[in-house]
């Protein structure tokens, strides 16, 4: 008979964890990938991006995607968007193809995208205009929604007059203003300062607490992963491909405080783990570089 397995400390789940992550998968699918491929041709030869990526998001809920460096994590988000169409596979919103863009998507990339010659409200209302409303329904939907982001004060001010973090909240609410069903996010904070992104990360956990949303956010930060999402789904390179989807155990609601509790902490060590696994070296073969002092010291650093 086989010993049982431990649970992975990741893993283990408060009784509150665990009736919230019940109550989600309870919900239905709002997003599914199935076996989604995408291969680019090169000088030297086709070059295998994504392959085999399958997973479900469920209504309401917050995934976050992380990998390292080119395992194809913005190509994956922007097939989504309907931004670029995969090689294999299919990408499903409501249990319908999608084969372009469309509202029902909301896009935040890492730049801020704004119109530099539109207000900030005029931006927010662009989208909802070329969707069909009349000006007025326009500017009463644009100040709900900048109202939402707290910038009801800067409706009327250019994006060059804001800071960083403030063009993301207006490009949040212009994202947000035609109803997505799902609001899909390239690296939105990666240009942001520490402080600034806190603040934003907090803004975003409020959004999403108050309206029916559900978040796919592509991020390379490990701390802002696990404070975010309810899942994480995580890729390897080379192609890239799902090497595990992780339910993150941290309690809701999660604020910058808990970066150093137990379920935290045995999160961020799995997947740093799994991003940066520990590689096997033949000391034997292995060459140490030479090095070659540039300047003439008299005493040593170490």
């Amino acid at each position: 008979m086989l010993n049982p397995q431990p649970v992975p400390s990741y893993l283990i789940q408060s009784e509150a964890v665990r009736t919230r992550f019940e109550r989600l998968k309870a919900r239905e699918t709002i997003l599914e990938v199935r076996h989604l491929g995408k291969r680019f041709a090169t000088p030297q030869g086709e070059c295998t991006v994504l392959n085999d990526i399958s997973f479900k998001t469920h209504r309401r809920e917050f995934v976050c995607v992380i990998g390292p460096s080119g395992c194809g994590k913005s190509t994956l988000i922007r097939i989504l968007a309907g931004l670029e169409w995969p090689t294999s596979g299919q990408v499903l919103l409501d249990g319908k193809p999608v084969d372009g863009p469309g509202a029902d998507r909301g896009m935040v990339f890492q730049g801020y995208t704004l119109f530099p010659w539109l207000t900030v409200k005029k931006n927010v209302m662009f989208g909802l205009k070329m969707n069909g409303l009349s000006r007025g329904q326009a500017e009463r939907e644009a100040l709900q929604w900048l109202d939402l982001v707290g910038l009801s004060k800067f409706t009327d001010v250019y994006p060059h007059q804001l800071s960083g973090g403030m063009k993301q909240r207006v490009a949040i609410a212009r994202a947000l203003a035609n109803r997505p069903r799902i609001l899909l996010m390239d690296e939105p904070f990666g240009a942001l300062d520490a402080q600034t992104r806190a603040k934003m990360q907090a803004y975003l956990l409020d959004i999403w607490r108050n309206i029916d949303i559900t978040i796919v956010f592509i991020t390379h930060d490990l701390d802002e992963a696990i404070l975010l999402a309810d899942r994480i789904l995580v890729l390897k390179a080379n192609p890239g491909e799902v090497e595990e989807l992780i339910e993150v155990p941290v309690p809701r609601p999660r604020e910058a405080s808990q970066i150093t509790s137990f379920e935290f902490r045995a999160t961020k060590a799995r997947l740093e783990a799994l991003i940066h696994p520990p590689t096997e070296i033949d000391d034997g073969d292995a060459v140490r570089p030479q090095i070659v002092r540039m300047t003439d010291v008299t005493d040593d650093v170490e």
